[in-house]
C-alpha cells in the first residue's frame, strides 16, 4: 500500500502521523545519527548518494548551479538512453540503484521515499528490497549471488515533490536495503521506519548497557507533549549539539507535569541513571523523577503497577547528572516513566543496567524468529 503527500515545507511527513501511515512515529532505522550509510550506488552523476540519509529536510537553492548542472539536495542520476537511434528510450527494467546500510537493524514497518524539489526529474517508479547480512559486508559481498533479497516495496509509481509513503509487511530483521528507481532520476530523502532488534550476542558481551538506547532496542511509547521536538531524541547515541536535538515540550500553564514513557530493550535491572540537560539553559525542568513497571507481571496501563526508581530530584540547566541507584532495592523493569516538573527540555537520558536471564531469553527468541538463526549460533 502506498500514498503520497505533496511537500509544502516544514515537516513533509506530518500528515502521515496518526493516520494510515502512523509508522512515521517509529524510529528511522537508517538515520545517519544511528550509523546509517548509503554505501554504494551505480550512478550519482548529478547529486551524491549520501544526501539520501541527511536528517534535515531537503533544501532547494534556485540559484545553485555547478559544472554538472543544477545542484540538488538528494541523490540524482544521469538520464538513461536506449540502445541506439532506432531505440532511444530506456528498457522497461532499466533502473538505478543504491545500497543502504541500516544504522539500527530491525523490522521495517514503513518507508518514505521523499522527492522534495524534484519536479521534472523524479523517477517514474521505485522498488525496495531488503536483506539480513551479519557483520560489516562490503558492497561486493551484498551483491553476491548467495545473498537473499526480499522485496518489501514492490515496483510502484511515485509523485514528484512529495513524500511517498509505503507500508511494509515483512516480519523479519533486516540490516541492508537496495533502493531502485526506474528508469532514473532524483530522490531527496529516504526514511526507513521500524523497530530496532538488537543483537543478543552483542548485548550479552557488553553486560552493562544503556537499556533505553534506541540502538539497543529501547523506544518511546508515549509522551505528554511533543510540541518542539521528539522525545525519541533523548535516547539517540552521542551527545546533543543544540537545543532541538533533545526533547522539549511547550510551556505548561496548568498544575500538572510533563512525562515520557519508555519501553526498554528488554526485561532488566537499572543500576544508574544519567540525565543530561545540555543546551537547555532557560528551559530545563526544575525537578525530575523516574518510575518503573514490569510488564511481565503487571499492566503498564494500571497506575498502581508503577513504582519509584528515582525520587524527585532537582536538576540544573545545561548539566549532565549522574545518579546511582545502589541504595534502593533493585526490581526488574520493562518500562520506565520519566516525569519532569513542571515542564522543560531534556537532551539525553541513559538508563544503565543489564538484562535479566528472562530478558536475555526473550531477546534471543525474538532474534531467532526474525532471522531464522539461534542467538548463540555465531
Amino acid at each position: 500500500m502506498n500514498d503520497a503527500r505533496p511537500y509544502s515545507g516544514g515537516d513533509p511527513y506530518a500528515d502521515y502521523r496518526g493516520g494510515e501511515f502512523a509508522f512515521t512515529d517509529l524510529v528511522d532505522l537508517a538515520d545517519r545519527r544511528l550509523g546509517g550509510s548509503v554505501i554504494a550506488a551505480n550512478d550519482e552523476f548529478f547529486a551524491e548518494r549520501e544526501n539520501l540519509l541527511r536528517p534535515e529536510p531537503a533544501h532547494f537553492d534556485p540559484e545553485a548551479f555547478g559544472h554538472k548542472g543544477k545542484v540538488m539536495d538528494g541523490w540524482e542520476t544521469r538520464r538513461r538512453r536506449g540502445a541506439g537511434a532506432d531505440d532511444p528510450h530506456p528498457g522497461d527494467d532499466d533502473h538505478d540503484w543504491a545500497l543502504i546500510r541500516l544504522g539500527a537493524p530491525g523490522v521495517v514497518r514503513g518507508v518514505i521515499v521523499d522527492t522534495a524539489h524534484f519536479r521534472g526529474n523524479y523517477p517514474q517508479q521505485v522498488a525496495i528490497e531488503a536483506a539480513h547480512v551479519d557483520g560489516a559486508p562490503s558492497p561486493e559481498r551484498l551483491l553476491a549471488d548467495d545473498v537473499t533479497w526480499v522485496e518489501i516495496v514492490p515496483r510502484s509509481r511515485v509523485r514528484g515533490h512529495a513524500a511517498n509513503g509505503f507500508a511494509v509487511d515483512a516480519e523479519r530483521r533486516f540490516t541492508h536495503l537496495r533502493l531502485k528507481q526506474f528508469p532514473d532520476g532524483g530522490i531527496a530523502r529516504l526514511r526507513v521506519h521500524g523497530e530496532v532488534v538488537a543483537d543478543p550476542a552483542w548485548i550479552a558481551a557488553l553486560g552493562t548497557v544503556d537499556l533505553a538506547a534506541l540502538e539497543n532496542g529501547g523506544a518511546v511509547e508515549d509522551a505528554s507533549d511533543r510540541f518542539y521536538s521528539s522525545p525519541a531524541n533523548m535516547i539517540l547515541p552521542d551527545r546533543s549539539r543544540k537545543m532541538d536535538d533533545g526533547w522539549e515540550n511547550r510551556r505548561r500553564r496548568d498544575r500538572g507535569n510533563d512525562w515520557v514513557r519508555l519501553r526498554l530493550a528488554g526485561h532488566g535491572e537499572i543500576r544508574a541513571i544519567e540525565i543530561d540537560t545540555a543546551y537547555y539553559k532557560g528551559n530545563a525542568p526544575g525537578w525530575v523523577a523516574v518510575h518503573g513497571c514490569d510488564a511481565t507481571v503487571a499492566d503498564p496501563a494500571d497506575a498502581e503497577a508503577w513504582f519509584p526508581l528515582l525520587d524527585r530530584v532537582a536538576v540544573q540547566p545545561d548539566t549532565v547528572h549522574r545518579l546511582h541507584l545502589g541504595g534502593r532495592e533493585r526490581r526488574p523493569v520493562t518500562h520506565v516513566r520519566l516525569d519532569v516538573f513542571p515542564d522543560g527540555g531534556l537532551a539525553r537520558v541513559r538508563l544503565y543496567g543489564s538484562l535479566t536471564p528472562a530478558g536475555e531469553k526473550a531477546l534471543g527468541e525474538r532474534w531467532g524468529a526474525l532471522t531464522g538463526a539461534p542467538a548463540d549460533s555465531r
